[in-house]
């Protein structure tokens, strides 16, 4: 009895981290002072012939 309220708890507490790390995550990729990185992340592929997007 107390194995089978052990793993509910396990599988409750697991999905719970995963809602918060996924939120969080979310948040960090929409918060709007993050835009210029991104945004400048996304044309890097297409700006091959800048030197400064080599590494």
């Amino acid at each position: 009895m107390m194995q089978m309220h052990a793993s509910a708890s396990a599988g409750i507490v697991g999905l719970l981290i995963f809602i918060s790390v996924f939120a969080v995550a979310v948040t960090y990729a929409l918060w709007p002072a993050n835009k210029q990185t991104f945004d400048r992340l996304a044309r890097l592929p297409l700006d091959d012939d800048k030197e400064e997007n080599r590494l």
